[in-house]
């Protein structure tokens, strides 16, 4: 299957919504307010989106980054039909890629999938903090 990858300084909110639902990451996302998921994309930085052939939206990794010193991957979402296929693998790389060599690449783990980060080379960090959101 061919898979065409890009970084965007946009996508739609309804796009992202659809690839959040077909790839599990839904229920820890805002999905049902589509002004917040508007504000959650506008607000990101980095974009790199993956495709099918036809062009529906299969993957994306949603940054913030300095392109210095750190970016923060806050969402890597793939359509469960394609997960296994190295998608999420190619979507970490080319954000890294586009953030810099320089810059420390972190993300939160989702329920379950801890195993994935470590074969995909990320290191646990055991030293996080965090004060959660109230809404």
């Amino acid at each position: 299957m061919i898979t065409v990858y890009d970084i965007k300084t946009d996508l739609p909110p309804e796009q992202f919504i659809d690839v959040l639902l077909r790839s599990g990451l839904a229920p820890r996302r805002p999905v049902d307010q589509p002004k917040r998921i508007a504000a959650m994309l506008a607000n990101a930085n980095l974009l790199v989106t993956a495709r099918d052939i036809e062009g529906q939206l299969i993957g994306v990794a949603r940054c913030l980054t300095d392109y210095a010193y750190v970016c923060y991957c806050s969402d890597l979402a793939v359509d469960r039909r394609w997960q296994g296929q190295g998608i999420g693998r190619e979507l970490i790389r080319r954000s890294r890629e586009a953030a810099g060599d320089g810059a420390t690449f972190l993300l939160l783990s989702a329920p379950g999938v801890e195993d994935y980060y470590q074969k995909s080379g990320f290191e646990k960090f055991e030293m996080c903090y965090g004060i959660r959101r109230t809404q």
